[in-house]
């Protein structure tokens, strides 16, 4: 029953519900329902009334705990909210609750709700909970709202709802964008609120590229912060722009990569200087100790014998002195000499060894520079840009700002007693992180904001200062602190508190003072490593942090009083004199800087903002100090100066001279070219071969041993400094125990075979490269080998050669002078174990993950996977088809040498192999199902083994040994979107073209150095990413970038820099239609060039010939460049053997590009200058350019052409064309321009033909064709000559054709009488010729003439024509409508009408010779229509020369023409008349077309 105290609360709660509280012990049991509003109860009470209640509403009552539930346990909605709540209990009884309300209270954590596994949707928002706990056991909740409250991190607290629909955080204050990375577990997550209208936004919704951010990781949301993003091209923008953020942050690691991989070869160059004098001097040392040696062992068999042979005449002759008694001194001056030589060798041993650590070191501090800045980029792609690094250059004003701050603030008598003389900035980075700068800000202006601090808003600037930062190594429990502190801040005061540090953030105004617990803990390292560093100064490298800090109100530390924000109320720091703790009297004494440092303490975290990170280091009296800073490039890592390794003293580079000195100084010996058996038993002074158990060949330049292989009793054999490249000839020694085989050539041990007794073998300075191979040798034919020295070997993995040799030569003992310990031995054998693809391998290192993992990472699937997912294999028993689950696979650096074992693995869809010793690919034909491949670091020299893998989307083959990309197997890789081929010695992209669907392709540090390779690319239309750096095409390809940009247009970014719109223009410009060899082999398909004879590239847009070097182009004739957009010769000028040459239809203004006098350039002529074999510059040209230039007076161009067509150039002045400069030519065809006067041929002494139709030419001037002697053929029908003057020079002219021009007068015609040679003419069209009138007068004035307008002038004809001529007669006119000329006792005459395709007279080899047969033919009708014939007959001589180009070739031409009057002229030309035609083989023969 219920209490005396409750019994009112009760009465109102039935009133509320409209119950009888006199009934309620019967009715309550079948109520279902209660609610209470806004009554002010101060507990709950009453419930066990109601048995059977499922929802239950308390609003805006004074309850504080949760009670009186247990007699309700059909409770499956509760209400209870508005009240004074502050934790969660009292729920335990009611498992069937399915809803749950708890809002508006003051709960602080989330607590007794794990037995609630009913429960659907809980609301606990505007509550005080700062974490997200309690709630992995609610595996039904499908509905949680948590916003208003003090939530900072989500962590993996949500992991296991995989049922939750509905997610409301809104009113929080989350602020990494990792926080929301959290939730793409949530694969059924529907709506998500961050920043409702009604809350107040989280700080991470108000950087950029928020929605993007939370869109990509979480693709299945429908509802953002209220809104509508179901859409799929909102999802798809936002997969885009993380793919295209992906691929920009890839490229700038990469470059990154490729910067310390230089760094990394300045350093190794470096140490190949420094170690050639140690390796001179162990050599000649070494050399010496061997002969020594040699020399010592010979005195004591020497000595022993002649002891021996003095005993016996001893006792045969007792008290005669020893006659044979060996020199006991020399004998010791021999092992002191030896002694020495051993202590010089143990001394450069030593400065290998210091070289060696000094290079190590540097490569450490290359990597760690380069491993942050990639850590930065990775941190920029996880944020979305939202923590930006810039790196710092002079000219900038913050850098500036910074360095003189640093500069400053150090002081060089804090670092006296570590002789350091000066600081040296290597690197100033700029932190722009948005996130902690908008809580900087936040933090500040709620202060200012506040009534009770006017004085802060008034003088808050000078609070704001500048301070350093330096984690302590030893008390920092992070791997890199600095690294936390730029992403998320500095720690809170409850934090430091908990390493054992003072409760707030400790900052200093001073180098020297963050510098001091790395400094000591540095030295406390040193000291304790048995082997002393190469840098005597450990600490010399270091970083700090420059801070933004808000001090605010501050007071003195008290003496006594910890460091701790509640002893130092109403400020918000606390400083102390860094003198009173860090410094001595006499650093004090000495600089005035000691009163100044500060050591400050900042209890609010939030009012401290990193900005800047500072990569320094000190100088020292024995290293320079630079006087400016480095200036970085964009994303490079800052280079490593080499550390600084001990200089030779005078004592040590003249110590070894005084050793080589020393007595005795033994005589060379005559080296050995080839063994016989005389020498064999001569070195080893013995009589039998079967005898010798010692053999010294050392010293000799011996190749081969194989004459030493009947030596049955040999034992050891020395055979140091020799020229051997393999030790072949030592195998099936059966007594063989020692080898000493140092200072050869040996390469490989392929080849030993049965030493079954060999204990020692000693292999210092040779070639051995594959350690892996080499003890797979030893362990098969050297069971028994106990010593084994390898040192000095250019090994491919010289990290990892010890522990390699070791896990598989179980018998050694001493491996290169070190004893092998039990401890290395097993590991050593573990690893040797675990280098195989066994089951135990696959358990570690799979993952079953069907999804791809959506994180911004450059890591592949397969390492991504492992990173973040544990192993599932957890079960001892594994289930039937265990490996047909495995999705992703890595096996990075298991030292594999072949991949097997996975034929069970259908469902492979990732796989990393990277860091391994595979030499091929193979093993993967059961995977076919795979996307991504890695195979990174390896020995791979070819791509088969990818036959089958044809859903393979990206492979990453980076550092092998690849000669080419089969296109083969290219072509068997459909989907293949991305390829890592750099670091290879890819010499050809030939193949990459098969591979269409290519986006991204990585190929530097490569052989790739022609253009070609540019060309191969071109197929592939989706390729946006190219990365090319670190090839020879680079350095050797004049305007690469451009020539790459041109050819390419679809890449986005070339070489890891971005490809800019005004980059592609310019790009445009300077090779737009260039011709280069490249583009001649695109069109031809190869690029034998020597073969090429004829080359025709008609409408191609081509502007600019640059065929260079021109010899490739030697054996070039005929070029046809027909309808392109060529302004001058180019490039054409420099081929030393065209005879023939085609530019019809073109814009050739000049051979040479005209030189502007105008002082302004326009772009395109400037991009003209850049390319040298456009010309452009060459000559110059007279200002009056209609006067001409003598073709003497100009260096002559082309020396073998021979024909040249320019039709149809829209040329208007021939003195600019400089034709003069060919001055071989024989062949010209000019018809279909603008040309106004015949100038500028004063050269063209050898021209044959000139054909000139179709211009604008009114009359010739006297210097016209006042050189062309040799002319034998003019064209200058449809012209608009009135004149025929100046024709007189032609002395050899035979054919003059004058059709369609303004002749009135057959009078003009005597003035060809001068013409000698003239056999032809042609004046059809001709005002003169109408109704063929003229015909008997021509032939009268010029009695040579053998053809007149198409027509023989036959005996009769001309008979009759001087008869008519004399009588005074004139001819009757013919009948209207027809052309016939009736003569009599002759047949009717008709001038013949050619059609357009005749070719009576083209080029060099048309013959001038030729005969007319008519022949009657049907009668024709249409005669009306006569006009229009002869219209279209005026184009047979303007048309032969544009047909002619293209009817070259045959020996003969058969050409006809239809005579009105039924007759057909046919003209036949032959090339035998050697009177009258030129050879037909005098010209070049054009291009086949």
């Amino acid at each position: 029953m219920p209490q005396c105290g409750d019994e009112e609360i009760i009465k109102e709660l039935c009133v509320c519900n409209g119950i009888s509280h006199e009934k309620v012990s019967q009715d309550g049991r079948g109520i279902s329902a209660l609610e209470m509003f806004f009554s002010g109860f101060p507990r709950m009470v009453g419930l066990s009334l109601f048995p059977s209640l499922s929802t239950l509403t308390v609003v805006g009552q004074c309850i504080r705990h949760i009670q009186g539930l247990e007699h309700c346990p059909l409770l499956k909605e509760l209400w209870v909210v508005e009240c004074h709540i502050n934790e969660i209990s009292g729920l335990e009884k009611c498992t069937q609750l399915q809803k749950l309300f708890l809002y508006d209270n003051k709960i602080s954590e989330i607590t007794g709700l794990d037995h609630l596994t009913n429960l659907q949707i809980l609301w606990l928002n505007s509550n005080q909970i700062s974490e997200i706990k309690g709630l992995s056991s609610l595996e039904n909740l499908r509905e949680l709202n948590l916003t208003d409250n003090l939530i900072k991190t989500i962590g993996d607290s949500l992991d296991q709802n995989n049922k939750l629909q509905i997610l409301n955080l809104s009113g929080n204050k989350i602020i990494s964008f990792k926080e929301l990375t959290r939730l793409a577990c949530l694969s059924g997550l529907r709506e998500l609120g961050l920043k409702d209208p009604l809350c107040q936004p989280n700080p991470v919704c108000l950087l950029c590229n928020y929605v993007t951010h939370v869109l990509y990781h979480m693709p299945a949301l429908q509802r953002l912060d209220s809104y509508d993003v179901s859409s799929k091209l909102i999802k798809e923008a936002a997969e885009s722009t993380v793919m295209k953020k992906m691929m920009y942050y890839n490229m700038r690691v990469r470059w990154a990569q490729r910067q310390f991989d230089d760094s990394k070869a300045r350093l190794l160059q470096h140490r190949t200087v420094q170690l050639k004098l140690p390796e001179e001097r162990i050599r000649t040392l070494s050399y010496t100790l061997k002969n020594l040696e040699r020399e010592l062992s010979e005195v004591g068999r020497k000595s022993t014998r002649l002891w021996e042979e003095d005993l016996a005449v001893e006792l045969r002759d007792a008290g005669d002195p020893l006659p044979n008694r060996v020199d006991l001194g020399y004998e010791q001056k021999v092992q002191h000499k030896l002694d020495s030589v051993r202590e010089s060798i143990k001394i450069w041993e030593q400065r290998l060894e210091q070289v060696e650590e000094s290079f190590q070191q540097d490569i450490k501090l290359a990597s760690d520079r380069k491993e942050l800045l990639i850590h930065f980029l990775v941190m920029e792609l996880e944020t979305v840009g939202n923590i930006r690094f810039e790196e710092g250059n002079p000219s900038d004003v913050w850098f500036k700002s910074c360095y003189d701050l640093l500069l400053f603030r150090f002081c060089v008598w804090d670092y006296k007693p570590y002789n350091i003389t000066g600081i040296k900035i290597n690197r100033i980075m700029r932190i722009h992180n948005c996130a902690l700068r908008l809580r900087f800000e936040d933090k500040l202006h709620s202060l200012l904001d506040r009534d009770e601090s006017p004085l802060l808003s008034q003088n808050y600037k000078r609070w704001l200062e500048y301070l350093f930062y330096v984690p302590d190594p030893e008390q920092s429990t992070e791997n890199n602190e600095s690294l936390q502190i730029l992403e998320e801040g500095f720690r809170s005061a409850e934090n430091f508190e908990a390493v054992g540090r003072d409760r707030a953030v400790p900052l200093t105004n001073s180098v020297s003072v963050c510098e001091q617990l790395r400094i000591r803990h540095a030295q406390r390292q040193a000291a304790e490593q048995s082997v002393k560093p190469p840098d005597p100064l450990p600490f010399r490298h270091g970083q700090l942090i420059v801070s933004k800090v808000f001090l605010g109100p501050s007071v003195p530390v008290k003496d006594g009083v910890p460091v701790d924000p509640d002893l130092y109320p109403k400020v918000h720091s606390v400083y102390q004199k860094a003198s009173e703790t860090l410094f001595s009297t006499e650093q004090q004494a000495s600089c005035d800087c000691s009163q100044q440092q500060t050591l400050w303490y900042v209890f609010d975290h939030e009012l401290v903002l990193p900005e800047y990170l500072i990569d320094f280091e000190y100088i020292t009296e024995d290293t320079p100090q630079a006087s400016c800073p480095y200036t970085p490039s964009s994303v490079a890592p800052v280079p490593v100066d080499p550390a600084p390794v001990p200089p030779l003293s005078c004592y040590e580079q003249t110590q070894d001279e005084m050793t080589l000195a020393l007595e005795p100084v033994l005589v060379p010996r005559l080296k050995m070219l080839a063994l016989d058996e005389l020498s064999i038993l001569a070195t080893a002074r013995a009589n039998v071969l079967s005898q010798i158990t010692v053999l010294n060949l050392h010293g000799n330049s011996l190749t081969k041993l194989k004459e030493i292989s009947c030596l049955t009793a040999l034992r050891h054999l020395t055979i140091s400094f020799n020229e051997l490249t393999h030790l072949d000839d030592i195998s099936h020694l059966p007594s063989l125990e020692n080898v000493d085989a140092s200072f050869n050539r040996v390469a490989t041990l392929e080849g030993v075979h049965s030493l079954g007794r060999l204990r020692h073998l000693d292999l210092r300075w040779n070639q051995l490269t594959r350690a892996r191979d080499d003890a797979a040798v030893l362990r098969k034919h050297a069971p028994c080998l106990l010593h084994l020295d390898t040192r000095h070997n250019p090994w491919s993995r010289h990290d990892s050669v010890r522990m390699v040799l070791l896990g598989r030569l179980k018998t050694l003992t001493h491996l290169d002078g070190v004893l092998v310990t039990e401890e290395e031995s097993t590991a050593a054998l573990e690893m040797s174990t675990t280098s195989k693809i066994n089951q135990a391998c696959l358990l570690a290192h799979s993952r079953i993950t069907v999804e791809r993992p959506r994180c911004l990472s450059l890591l592949s699937v397969a390492q991504l996977l492992t990173n973040l997912k544990p192993s599932p294999w957890t079960h001892t028993e594994l289930e039937p088809g265990w490996a047909a689950k495995i999705t992703a696979l890595n096996v990075d650096g298991q030292h594999l040498s072949r991949i097997t074992n996975l034929d069970k693995l259908v469902s492979l869809r990732w796989a990393s192999f990277n860091d391994n010793d595979l030499t091929r690919i193979e093993g993967l034909e059961h995977c076919p199902l795979l996307e991504e491949l890695s195979l990174n670091n390896n020995k791979i020299s070819s791509l088969d083994g990818l036959y089958k893998l044809q859903h393979l989307v990206r492979l990453n083959i980076n550092c092998n040994q690849l000669q080419s990309l089969d296109g083969s197997v290219l072509d068997c890789l459909p989907n293949l979107h991305f390829l890592s081929a750099e670091s290879n010695c890819i010499s050809s992209l030939h193949g990459v073209q098969r591979s269409r669907s290519l986006f991204e392709l990585y190929a530097g540090n490569n052989d790739i150095s022609t253009s070609r390779n540019i060309y191969h690319l071109k197929a592939l239309s989706s390729l946006i990413i190219l990365d090319l750096l670190g090839n020879p095409l680079v350095k050797k390809l004049e305007n690469y970038r451009a020539y790459v940009v041109f050819h390419l247009p679809s890449l986005k970014a070339l070489d890891g820099v971005a490809v800019e719109l005004a980059e592609s223009e310019n790009a445009k410009d300077l090779f737009g239609g260039r011709l280069i060899p490249d583009m001649v082999a695109e069109k031809l398909g190869h690029s034998n060039f020597r073969d090429i004879v004829n080359l025709e590239l008609t409408a191609c847009s081509i502007r600019m010939v640059d065929l260079a070097p021109a010899d490739l182009f030697g054996n070039l004739r005929c070029i046809n460049l027909e309808h392109n957009n060529l302004t001058s010769f180019s490039g054409l000028v420099y081929l030393p053997s065209v005879k023939a040459l085609c530019l019809n239809y073109n814009h050739i203004e000049s051979i040479l590009p005209r030189q502007k006098t105008q002082t302004h350039l326009s772009s395109r002529q400037v991009l003209y200058q850049k390319v040298h074999s456009s010309g452009y510059g060459q000559q110059n040209h007279s200002k009056n350019s209609r006067e001409g230039v003598s073709g003497d007076s100009l260096e002559p161009l082309m020396a073998s052409l021979e024909e040249l067509h320019l039709c149809h150039n829209s040329i208007s002045s021939l003195g600019e064309l400089q034709l003069s400069r060919l001055t071989n030519l024989k062949a010209l065809f000019l018809q279909g321009n603008e040309i106004s006067q015949v100038e500028g041929l004063e050269g063209l002494r050898h021209l044959r033909q000139l054909v000139l139709d179709r211009n604008r030419i009114k009359i010739l001037s006297e210097g016209s064709l006042s050189r062309q002697e040799s002319l034998l053929e003019l064209h200058l029908a449809e012209n608009r000559l009135r004149d025929l003057s100046h024709l007189g020079p032609l002395t050899q002219l035979r054919r003059l054709f004058l059709d369609m021009n303004k002749l009135q007068d057959t009078a003009e015609l005597d003035k060809l009488e001068d013409l000698p040679s003239l056999i032809e003419l042609s004046v059809v069209g001709n005002p003169m010729a109408k109704r063929s009138l003229h015909r008997p007068a021509v032939v009268v004035r010029l009695p040579r003439l053998q053809v007149l307008d198409g027509i023989t002038i036959t005996l009769e004809e001309q008979t009759r024509s001087e008869l008519m001529y004399n009588e005074g007669q004139y001819l009757s006119p013919p009948v209207v409508g027809a052309d016939v000329l009736t003569l009599p006792g002759l047949l009717p005459l008709c001038r013949a009408l050619p059609g357009r395709g005749t070719c009576l007279t083209s080029g060099l080899q048309h013959l001038l010779g030729h005969e007319i047969i008519t022949t009657p033919l049907m009668e024709e009708p249409h005669h009306n229509s006569k006009y229009k014939k002869r219209a279209g007959g005026t184009h047979v001589h303007s048309a032969q020369s544009d047909g002619s180009y293209r009817q070259r070739g045959a020996s003969s031409f058969h050409t006809t023409g239809l005579q009105p009057s039924r007759h057909r002229v046919y003209t036949a030309y032959t090339n035998t008349d050697p009177e009258t035609r030129c050879p037909s083989h005098s010209g070049p023969k054009p291009p086949p077309m």
